[in-house]
């Protein structure tokens, strides 16, 4: 409201022919998206060593049950995973707060509207789809008996992707908008006070540093778990 004077003032920036609103707007869907890709990357790569181990280590035929100890390991692969996941996702989101707060006061306000609106209905999105492949898999098992067959194993298939959907991304999108409308507000007031005081060159000066900052914790998000392909096929010629 300070920005505006009580919507008596500059209330024509608030409108997507005010081209820095406009880009906030864009960049804040950006960032959702970024966001759940990022996260069911993560979930997708702990599983996957989880998995490693477990064909390595575990017997899974007979009735000899797992070591304790085994067990462990698999929840601390899986907990690693995730803790290292999302470190590089909340410093990714962090950074690039701070970075947009200080771009324009405008672009930011584009920015936290779309955080919220696009958070909101990725959120859903990816709930339902999530629960509606979960349920799916189960009605194959369940009511059809078809455990086993091919159509078993497509629902399982969706099933990979319907977990980290429903269970890591979409609840996880409720402290993003949270932290990032919160956190925001501050860092835009901060970013205000130092443009009346030290100039726009400056600001824009912070704003770069930290979107380099951002930049770096969006490619470890990705690059650093990823599965790499010489990976795979080191595993599947041992294999062979």
């Amino acid at each position: 409201m300070a920005l505006t004077n009580g919507l008596t003032e500059n209330v024509n920036k608030l409108s997507l022919l005010h081209a820095p609103f406009f880009l906030g707007l864009i960049t804040g869907g950006a960032i959702i998206y970024w966001f759940t890709g990022a996260s069911t990357q993560a979930v997708t790569t702990g599983a996957y060593r989880a998995v490693e181990f477990i064909k390595a280590n575990i017997r899974l035929e007979g009735v000899e049950k797992a070591s304790v100890a085994d067990s462990k390991k698999v929840v601390e692969i899986c907990t690693k995973y995730a803790q290292k996941g999302m470190f590089n996702i909340f410093l990714a989101v962090f950074f690039a707060t701070l970075a947009f707060a200080f771009v324009e006061p405008f672009y930011f306000i584009g920015y936290l509207i779309s955080i919220a609106v696009f958070g909101l209905y990725q959120a859903i999105f990816m709930a339902n789809a999530g629960a509606a492949w979960d349920n799916a898999k189960k009605i194959v098992e369940v009511e059809l008996k078809q455990k086993g067959t091919p159509l078993h194993d497509a629902t399982v298939v969706g099933d990979t992707v319907g977990d980290p959907f429903k269970d890591t991304s979409s609840v996880a999108l409720n402290p993003v908008i949270k932290f990032t409308t919160l956190f925001g507000l501050l860092a835009v007031e901060l970013a205000v006070k130092l443009t009346s005081e030290a100039g726009s060159n400056f600001s824009h000066i912070l704003a770069g540093a930290f979107f380099v900052v951002s930049y770096i914790f969006v490619y470890r998000s990705f690059y650093s778990m990823r599965i790499v392909k010489e990976e795979r096929a080191t595993q599947q010629a041992a294999a062979d």
